[in-house]
């Protein structure tokens, strides 16, 4: 006779939910695709807003946000912009810590270690000479991110660690930093009257 194992909820995860939707994916993958969307209006000089509100996943249109997400990003004035928000690249350093730390939790919670606290320090060097065009051999972008943990719960110093690490095998903004995608930008212009 087998027991069945009893899972309830974890550092604020719902773990039972977590399995189940582990083993319908398991059951069924195609459930796995998923679409996200933001779109994006320029409001002034480097100031823009974007909306985040649908996608879709687990075969059909989600419509459970029923209230978009805002998010403005700027430029701070000693690179032109008026500081209505993070610079985009600040953007990407908030997603690799967020997509981190819910992994980090998830992947606790699953293997029944309680977190008391989880904080994260993520700094990004850039050369704005790559940027600017005033070097052909600065990048653009980062020419490194480093992440710093630091982590309390009811497991061992490694244990933890093991977390971490294993969110970052799993993480999906890591995984694009780190290996890439591919970028695909068109353009639509009004055509003028002649």
């Amino acid at each position: 006779m087998t027991a069945t194992v009893q899972r309830s909820p974890r550092n604020g995860v719902d773990v039972p939910t977590l399995f189940a939707t582990l083993d319908a994916v398991k059951g069924a993958p195609e459930i796995a695709q998923f679409q996200f969307r933001a779109h994006n209006e320029w409001v002034s000089g480097t100031h823009s807003r974007s909306v985040i509100q649908g996608f879709y996943g687990a075969g059909q249109e989600d419509t459970s946000r029923t209230d978009p997400f805002a998010f403005d990003a700027d430029h701070p004035a000693v690179l032109v912009g008026s500081n209505q928000g993070p610079t985009p690249v600040e953007f990407l350093l908030h997603a690799i810590a967020t997509c981190l730390t819910a992994g980090l939790a998830n992947i606790a919670a699953a293997r029944g270690i309680t977190l008391r606290r989880v904080s994260s320090t993520v700094e990004g060097d850039i050369d704005l000479l790559g940027v600017f065009g005033l070097s052909e051999v600065a990048r653009n972008g980062y020419r490194q991110i480093r992440v710093h943990f630091d982590v309390e719960g009811d497991a061992s110093p490694e244990e933890l660690a093991a977390l971490v690490e294993q969110s970052r095998r799993r993480s999906a903004v890591y995984d694009v930093l780190v290996n890439g995608t591919d970028v695909q930008i068109d353009v639509s212009t009004p055509v003028k009257p002649s």
